[in-house]
C-alpha cells in the first residue's frame, strides 16, 4: 500500500490517478475533503482514506505494511501568515513522516517548493543549500525549514528513509485545482475569467527590468511533476532536494495566448496593478535548474506549455 498525504488535492490527486492505474493499492490522506477536493477522486474505484491526524496515529500501528510515502499534504497559502500554524502543519508533520520512514526502511519523497529560492538572487539551482535562500514568504521558509532539517539529518548520518526527494515544484498547472481558487493557477484562472467576460487580466508589471506580462515564470504541466516524483521512487537516484519545472521560462503573455488559442479564441488582454499583500512578494523570474535529475539518469523531455495548456483547457471543457 502506497500513503498519499494532500492526496486530494492537486499534486496529491494527479498523482493517485496515476498509481491507481498502474493497479496500486493506495491510503489517501487528506483534511479537510470538501465538495471541490472530493471531485479529484471521480474515477477513483478503490482505495483506503484517513484523515491526516489519524495517519499519523495509525503510523504507530497498522500502518507497518506501507510501501512508501508520497507526503504532498501542506498549507501551499503564499499569504498565510501564521507561522506557529505553518511549523506545526508543514515542518512538524514531515518531520513525523520523515522519521517513521528512516525508523521503518520506507521511500519518502515531500513537496517542498519553488518558493524557496526567494526573489532568485541565488538562481534557482537545486545543489545550492537551502540554508544560504532567502524565502519571500512564510510558507517558503517552512518549505526550506524542512529541506534544511533533512540535509541535517543526512550529515549528521542518523537514520534516512532508503530512498527521498524533496520535490520543489515550480508553478504547475494542469487537472483538478478547482478548489484551489485564488490559488489555483494562471491557465485556471484564465480559462474562467474567458468564460465570464471574454478577457483575461494580467498584473502590470512593478519591476523595470520586465514589460507588463514579460514577467517569466517556469510553468510545469502537473503531468511532468507526477513523472518525476515516480520516476524518482522507481529508480536509484540519490537523495536530496531536486527541482521539478522545465528548465524552460516562458511569459505570462505565453501561457495566456494559449489559453486563448486553446479555447478557440482570439487573445483579449488588460493590465490591473498587483494586489498590495502580492507586492514586494512576487517572483518576476523563475527557472528551474534541470541538470540534477536529469543526471541523475531522467531524461523525459518536459511537456510544452502550449501541450499542457490544451490538454488543461480539454480537461476544463470536459
Amino acid at each position: 500500500m502506497i500513503a498519499i498525504t494532500g492526496a486530494a488535492g492537486f499534486i496529491g490527486s494527479n498523482l493517485a490517478h496515476r498509481l491507481a492505474g498502474e493497479g496500486h493499492e493506495l491510503l489517501l490522506v487528506d483534511h479537510p475533503i470538501t465538495a471541490p477536493k472530493a471531485a479529484n477522486w471521480v474515477g477513483l474505484e478503490h482505495f483506503r482514506f484517513m484523515d491526516h491526524d489519524r495517519f499519523l496515529a495509525a503510523l504507530t500501528g497498522e500502518m507497518k505494511s506501507l510501501a512508501a510515502i508520497f507526503h504532498l499534504g501542506a498549507c501551499s497559502s503564499t499569504t498565510e501568515g501564521d507561522w506557529d500554524y505553518l511549523a506545526k502543519n508543514n515542518v512538524g508533520y514531515t518531520r513525523t513522516l520523515w522519521d517513521w520512514c528512516a525508523s521503518h526502511g520506507r521511500p519518502f519523497f515531500y513537496a517542498s517548493s519553488a518558493a524557496t529560492y526567494g526573489d532568485g538572487s541565488r538562481g534557482f539551482d537545486d545543489r545550492t543549500h537551502p540554508g544560504e535562500l532567502h524565502p519571500l514568504n512564510l510558507y517558503g521558509k517552512s518549505k526550506n525549514d524542512f529541506d534544511i532539517v533533512a540535509l541535517a539529518e543526512v550529515a549528521s548520518k542518523r537514520p534516512t528513509p532508503p530512498k527521498w526527494a524533496g520535490l520543489k515544484f515550480f508553478n504547475v498547472y494542469g487537472p483538478r485545482e478547482t478548489h484551489k481558487n485564488r490559488m489555483a493557477s494562471v491557465v485556471w484562472q484564465a480559462h474562467g475569467q474567458i468564460l465570464r467576460t471574454g478577457e483575461m487580466k494580467l498584473f502590470r508589471s512593478t519591476d523595470p527590468a520586465y514589460p507588463d506580462g514579460g514577467q517569466l515564470r517556469d510553468f510545469v504541466f502537473v503531468g511532468d511533476c507526477v513523472d518525476h516524483m515516480i520516476w524518482l521512487w522507481k529508480n536509484n537516484a540519490p537523495g536530496g532536494l531536486y527541482n521539478s519545472g522545465t528548465g524552460t521560462p516562458r511569459t505570462f503573455l505565453d501561457l495566456v495566448k494559449a489559453t486563448f488559442v486553446a479555447m478557440g479564441r482570439e487573445p483579449v488582454i488588460r493590465f490591473v496593478d498587483m494586489p498590495a499583500d502580492l507586492a514586494g512578494k512576487y517572483q518576476n523570474y523563475t527557472k528551474a535548474e534541470m541538470s540534477k535529475l536529469h543526471q541523475a539518469g531522467y531524461h523525459t523531455p518536459a511537456t510544452t506549455l502550449e501541450e499542457g495548456v490544451w490538454k488543461t483547457v480539454a480537461w476544463l471543457d470536459g
